[in-house]
């Protein structure tokens, strides 16, 4: 199992192509020459799986009924502009430019990664996204876990 994490600034070549930091390179390991999928994120974000875990999501997305009208939108949605993405020597993906668009990046971003996957956002809309935080993290987590768990001080 993978375990991705941290949060590098960079910019996107006058062809689309985002450099993977060689922090994020060493941490993907064999992972990273078995290719990406990226897709729409859940915010205005987009998100760039290792392949190997897209398989398993789409294993999990898969099972949904296709007869039940929500189940469909989420598989439409899930998949709608998912597109296999490969490192090239210089550790650059392209990145379609529909899916720029959506996100709205143009040149300057920002690699979010975390557990199995990597979100790339706008620089402007991430620093829009950590600006609207609440003041209290803790008040967050409770509200998710029921209580305050052990990881917090």
């Amino acid at each position: 199992m993978i375990s991705l994490t941290g949060e590098y600034e960079c910019r996107l070549d006058e062809r689309g192509r985002v450099k993977f930091p060689q922090k994020l390179i060493d941490s993907l390991g064999e992972l990273k020459h078995t290719g990406f999928i990226v897709n729409r994120g859940f915010e205005k974000n987009l998100a760039i799986y290792p392949k190997t875990v897209w398989e398993q999501k789409t294993k999990e997305i898969n099972q949904l009924n296709i007869y039940d009208k929500k189940h469909r939108e989420a598989i439409r949605y899930f998949y709608r502009g998912a597109t296999e993405l490969l490192l090239d020597s210089a550790d650059r993906v392209n990145v379609p430019g529909n899916l720029l668009t959506y996100a709205g990046i143009e040149k300057d971003a920002v690699l979010f990664a975390y557990k199995d996957f990597i979100e790339l956002w706008s620089k402007e809309e991430y620093e829009h996204y950590l600006s609207s935080e609440p003041d209290s993290f803790d008040e967050v987590i409770q509200g998710v876990f029921g209580n305050k768990p052990d990881f917090l001080p």
